[in-house]
């Protein structure tokens, strides 16, 4: 599988003495890999290291915490681990306006509730993701519309997205998946010329970079997660933000049941559900953040290296980051064409673990839209209340996204952390070539 007409993959250029060295030691692991058996048939693992461990907290984490410890109150409110996270999030994402909570999905949550979605109303996202990405939006009693996705860089294709636009269309969830911007450029343009709103799911993209822009920025809100996958963390716990007046004053109520802390009646005047943080995570969060450039570059660094050594390979198709940007790699995600592999796909993930890579088959099973709540439309006490009062004619039977279905099932997942090394990394990718030349081979 080739990559589309009009986009070039990002060159790996080697101007440093440590571009030289991983230049070198990618020469000594085709060397040592050349003509040899695959692990799976009794050769010699290509990838004689473990993964290397990964450190994820320390001082930093354990100073903040000691300082909560001596606080009268852990409640958010002004308090003083809260501050200093966001103020340490603003360095990261210029926005004025954040609110922090207990989730990435309820982030999202607070991001569509004040926007103000209304019964019916649509918002178009990628059908690859947590379904986190849409939880909020269907409590608030939106219609989640998938649109298909760009093969290679696994983001929302803004052509379908166009596609998907109508009357009833409110916002677009663009989806940073695995660190890697989506088309910004585009989707925003979209956003001007239909009167949307954009919101930013950037849960797994940590200090990605859209043409030099700090992800969460472009958008008009933004969503981050510290789940204890993502690359900084609290074990559980979510940013929501805006750049847009209209919105970024609402954060804090719909986060907090609809209470306006600045307020002075004490009345609520929206209707919202808790979604805060507390002082001993927003501690750790705070600390985390110190390490968020320092992650960014290194991933980067690590996945950029991994696609330039492997974009030439046949059978395979690299993750495309796009000239100008800067994916953090939460993953990194190559896709095999099995009509020019001798293989099929679960055969290829099994050579590579034999080789000892941390590789698996695709990302998740299905599209959202392929899950038994959504083809059952059974949301809300096994139905749907909009579908049955005629607000919405969506069918998620009906729906497909051909390419989003054929990522899933050709895509081959590996393991990217800051605690690698590039000596590693092009072990890694000396067995991704050592399991393909075989394969290729064999045809």
């Amino acid at each position: 599988m080739e990559s589309d007409a009009g986009f070039s993959r990002r060159k790996f250029v080697a101007t440093t003495a440590g571009a030289v060295a991983a230049s070198a030691s990618w020469s000594a692991c085709q060397a040592s890999t050349a003509d040899t058996k695959l692990a799976l048939e009794g050769g010699v693992k290509a990838v004689q290291a473990g993964v290397p461990k990964l450190q994820r907290w320390g001082e930093p984490e354990r100073q903040r915490l000691d300082s909560m410890l001596k606080q009268d109150s852990l409640f958010y409110w002004k308090g003083p681990q809260t501050t200093q996270l966001i103020q340490r999030f603003r360095e990261q994402c210029p926005v004025q306006h954040v609110m922090t909570c207990s989730s990435g999905t309820a982030a999202l949550h607070i991001a569509v509730a004040s926007i103000g979605l209304q019964p019916g109303d649509e918002v178009i996202t990628s059908p690859i993701t947590d379904i986190g990405t849409v939880v909020g939006a269907i409590y608030q009693q939106g219609v989640p519309v998938f649109a298909d996705l760009h093969p290679h860089s696994y983001n929302l294709d803004p052509v379908d997205v166009q596609r998907k636009i109508t009357e009833k269309t409110k916002a677009i969830i663009v989806v940073h998946l695995a660190g890697n911007p989506c088309d910004m450029q585009a989707i925003m343009s979209l956003a001007r010329q239909h009167n949307l709103v954009v919101i930013e799911d950037c849960a797994q993209s940590w200090g990605a970079k859209c043409q030099g822009q700090p992800i969460g920025s472009i958008g008009h809100l933004a969503c981050f997660s510290f789940q204890q996958s993502k690359h900084v963390t609290c074990g559980d716990g979510g940013i929501v933000a805006s750049r847009d007046e209209r919105f970024g004053p609402l954060l804090q109520r719909f986060g907090d049941k609809g209470m306006d802390r600045l307020g002075k009646s004490g009345l609520f005047e929206s209707f919202a559900t808790n979604y805060r943080m507390s002082e001993p995570q927003a501690a750790v969060a705070a600390a985390q953040l110190e390490r968020v450039e320092q992650i960014a570059v290194r991933r980067s660094q690590l996945g950029d290296l991994l696609q330039a050594r492997l974009q030439q390979l046949p059978g395979i198709s690299t993750h495309f980051v796009a000239k100008g940007d800067r994916a953090t790699y939460w993953f990194s995600m190559l896709r095999i064409d099995p009509k020019v592999l001798a293989c099929d796909r679960a055969q290829f993930v099994k050579a590579l673990v034999a080789e000892g890579v941390s590789a698996s088959a695709g990302y998740i099973p299905v599209p959202l839209y392929g899950n038994p709540v959504f083809q059952n439309h059974s949301f809300f006490g096994g139905t749907w209340p909009i579908k049955q009062f005629g607000l919405t004619k969506m069918d998620y039977t009906q729906v497909q996204c051909p390419e989003a279905e054929a990522i899933l099932k050709t895509g081959v997942r590996i393991v990217i952390h800051e605690g690698m090394s590039d000596e590693y990394m092009e072990s890694v990718a000396a067995a991704v070539t050592k399991v393909v030349k075989h394969y290729t081979l064999s045809t």
